[in-house]
């Protein structure tokens, strides 16, 4: 049934109800049915009843076996027990186009367009939203991941590596596969490693804490003791992604035993195996070069993996210039000028420069009593708008990267 969960999805957008949700109503005896081709598994369907209100949590059809009616035959299979359990009202929430509207429609089951869907995540608990609070995270608004334009390399290795074993613990565990506790994302400044990070814990629903530096230093015991501080309230959250940007600022190399930074690179390396206890945490740290960072930081058993986040390439710079410019304007605009004239760009670097040239279509606009239908943004537009920006970087960022690259990256 996992199986088939994880596999029969048709679109790109989250479902409703996460596999961790399904699994766990399977596991509380809510009323579940599967359909078989011999002693092969080739659909599923899971659900929730409370009174008589029912809904249909997922419904999943093996490739191979769709066209055959089966979607139907697992809903009427699944209105029968439900209906054994006192349900008369029964409902699904599917992302648009995702596997089921057929099979719905085919059973009787009516569309409700005059219906919209609203969906806020809290913490488990009121004592942890305190602390939240306290150490100032958030819980990350739904689909920051599918926003992230181009990079698709460094997000693939993000979602294979981190997001799907946290998201699977089930199957992880089928595999003897240990999900991650703690990751180093490295690579140049504006690249996007905070963006990832934020992207994950949206992802997975989990609480964000961005810890920066001159917070810590602000603790009454030093950068040390914030430290303590910080990791003690991180661990009455039942699950938390806790990003530290500018890592090599607390986890510099240890050179000289009596100076502060030593004690509090010391201190750090005391609490990430305390940290890695826990299930369902996350310690993402972020850097610009990994090999500012102290060597025991590196090794395996602190970080399970060191991935790089690197300057996007051209494909990547032509997915995040078309994300900025807008489907409705792309047919003006010579794409292939823009990602030569911006071959030094970050993201970052790109997304500034196209609100200067949606900023300077607007004023000629305006001066000019344009029509409303007018031609907008063109590609000078963007020309003129990459001129004026100076890209983030620079000869020693990408020699930097490539050595860090090269000696140290572990995925």
């Amino acid at each position: 049934m996992v199986r088939l969960l994880e596999e029969s999805r048709d679109t790109a957008a989250e479902p409703v109800v996460t596999l961790a949700e399904a699994v766990g109503a399977i596991r509380g005896g809510m009323p579940s049915v599967v359909a078989a081709a011999g002693a092969r598994p080739v659909g599923t369907a899971v659900s929730l009843v409370a009174g008589d209100r029912a809904w249909v949590l997922r419904l999943a059809i093996d490739r191979e076996w769709r066209g055959h009616g089966i979607g139907s035959g697992l809903l009427a299979a699944l209105e029968e027990r439900l209906a054994g359990r006192g349900a008369r009202r029964i409902g699904a929430l599917l992302p648009a186009h995702e596997l089921g509207e057929t099979a719905f429609l085919n059973s009787g089951y009516a569309s409700r367009p005059d219906a919209t869907y609203f969906e806020k995540l809290l913490p488990a608990t009121p004592a942890e939203a305190t602390v939240l609070e306290q150490l100032g995270g958030i819980v990350p608004q739904a689909g920051l991941w599918e926003r992230i334009a181009g990079m698709e390399t460094e997000k693939s290795i993000i979602e294979r590596r981190l997001v799907m074993p946290l998201e699977h613990r089930d199957v992880a565990e089928h595999f003897n596969l240990e999900p991650p506790r703690a990751v180093v994302l490295f690579g140049p400044p504006g690249t996007g490693k905070t963006t990832f990070a934020r992207a994950v814990a949206s992802r997975l629903r989990w609480p964000f804490v961005e810890v920066f530096p001159y917070q810590l230093a602000a603790d009454p015991h030093g950068v040390a003791g914030g430290l303590r501080r910080l990791f003690a309230r991180a661990d009455h959250l039942e699950q938390v992604v806790l990003f530290f940007d500018e890592a090599e600022e607390i986890a510099s190399e240890r050179r000289d035993p009596t100076s502060p930074a030593h004690r509090i690179t010391n201190e750090l390396l005391k609490l990430i195996p305390v940290f890695r206890r826990r299930d369902r945490r996350l310690l993402i740290c972020a850097t610009n070069t990994v090999t500012s960072m102290d060597a025991a930081f590196l090794r395996p058993g602190r970080f399970d993996y060191l991935i790089p986040v690197g300057p996007p390439d051209a494909g990547a710079r032509r997915a995040i210039w078309a994300r900025y410019i807008g489907a409705e304007r792309l047919a003006r605009v010579d794409l292939d000028e823009l990602v030569a004239a911006s071959a030094r760009f970050t993201p970052a670097d790109i997304e500034y420069a196209a609100r200067t040239a949606a900023q300077a279509a607007f004023e000629r606009y305006l001066g000019e009593e344009g029509d409303a239908d007018g031609p907008g943004q063109v590609t000078a537009d963007y020309l003129t708008a990459i001129a004026g920006t100076r890209a983030s970087l620079t000869d020693e960022d990408i020699t930097s990267f490539g050595r860090d690259l090269r000696v140290a990256a572990r995925v």
